[in-house]
């Protein structure tokens, strides 16, 4: 999916998200399972926010996400980053890396479940053993209570957006049409993006990151270090690689590779 408009105004709409406060937060995860960190994957990076803050907290960071269009507005934004254009389930590095972050509901993206355990498999084929995946999901909850079928407005100076979602019991998806409203000049002109997001039960994320050769560390509710609850809207699951004779996934003819950023 390319985003083509999504992308003109996507750091508008993720105002209200601090990356600063989510780059800490998973600094904190990364330290407290792993004191040796060479190169961290930035997966589903969009328009680099997340890049750029963990690129400040001293990680060397590879941005990766689908979008050429996300990627043309994280580029500027971090030039000591190195960015692909990519979709993860065909992910393909130069060699491994040692953590993994996928935020921001990312991986609620792929419904199709054999499209996201390659998605799993690809990120653990280039993780260095022992090394980290950390992601993010929307829960079940926040898909049928929150979503639903609601419609959101969003109105800045020079835009504003439509937000309707169509919620399906099935699966628990999500279908979400975006129209934005542009100003230019006396007028307005419309540009229109859909697309789907498919929340996963605790069970069927279990599946996927054993097949994938990970194990699950922790488990916490909103961006806190608590254990979720019935109306947690978002889960961040903490996984290692395991080592291959324990079933983890091994990357063949990879090696470690260190990318230095640039000094002033």
């Amino acid at each position: 999916m390319a985003y083509a408009y999504f992308a003109n105004h996507y750091d508008r709409l993720t105002g209200n998200v601090s990356y600063i406060d989510r780059a800490r937060y998973f600094d904190t995860i990364i330290k407290q399972h792993t004191d040796h960190v060479e190169l961290l994957l930035d997966l589903a990076c969009g328009t680099g926010s997340l890049s750029a803050e963990l690129v400040n907290l001293g990680y060397d960071v590879i941005g990766v996400d689908s979008s050429a269009e996300m990627l043309s507005f994280a580029a500027p934004k971090v030039p000591t980053a190195l960015f692909l254009c990519q979709d993860m389930t065909s992910l393909n590095l130069y060699g491994t890396i040692d953590v993994t972050i996928c935020a921001l509901d990312s991986l609620n993206h792929i419904t199709d479940e054999q499209a996201l355990q390659q998605a799993f498999n690809r990120v653990a084929m280039f993780t260095a053993p022992e090394g980290l995946f950390i992601f993010d999901v929307n829960s079940v909850y926040k898909h049928r209570e929150i979503l639903g079928c609601n419609t959101f407005f969003y109105e800045n100076d020079d835009c504003c957006c439509v937000w309707q979602n169509e919620y399906t019991k099935h699966h628990h998806i999500v279908n979400i049409d975006l129209d934005f409203f542009v100003k230019d000049g006396e007028h307005y002109f419309r540009e229109s993006e859909c697309f789907s997001e498919r929340a996963y039960t605790p069970n069927e994320m279990d599946a996927f990151i054993k097949t994938a050769g990970l194990e699950t560390i922790a488990v916490y509710g909103d961006d806190t270090f608590n254990d979720p609850t019935n109306t947690t809207q978002r889960l961040i699951y903490v996984t290692r690689k395991l080592p291959v004779e324990r079933g983890g996934i091994s990357a063949n003819n990879t090696k470690s590779i260190r990318i230095r950023r640039k000094t002033t």
